[in-house]
């Protein structure tokens, strides 16, 4: 597994461990019984503190992405997709925030066009 953080990011870095987890667990690259790096292990591969390792997992395992035991053992769960939500203004007004952070970052309209119509391409062919 793959995860990166970046301390000096204006995103908390237990919300970029997060993220990078779900994208991963969307894709498919960590499946369903696969057991994730005790919290102390992983935060010592990103150089960060347990307790944010501890929140970010926690965050997972509400979203029913992960099983934490008592035992400190971290599995992932199959996990069946809500059903959406039928408001496409919820959907845009995401995507907007989404692509607003980008920008205030300084990632030009041309390249978040061309980011995004690759990644619909892997949607449409993943669907």
């Amino acid at each position: 597994m793959i995860l990166r953080v970046d301390p000096h990011s204006s995103t908390p870095v237990y919300r970029q461990i997060v993220d990078g987890l779900r994208v991963s667990l969307v894709k498919g690259e960590i499946g369903p019984g696969a057991s994730l790096p005790p919290v102390r292990r992983l935060a010592l591969d990103l150089g960060v503190h347990f307790n944010t390792v501890a929140q970010a997992y926690r965050a997972l395992a509400q979203e029913g992405w992960l099983e934490i035991s008592a035992r400190g053992g971290v599995r992932v769960q199959k996990r069946s997709l809500p059903t959406p939500p039928q408001d496409d203004a919820a959907l845009r007004r995401r995507l907007e925030e989404v692509v607003a952070q980008l920008q205030a970052l300084g990632v030009r309209p041309a390249r978040l066009a061309r980011e995004l119509r690759r990644i619909a391409g892997t949607l449409e062919e993943a669907s």
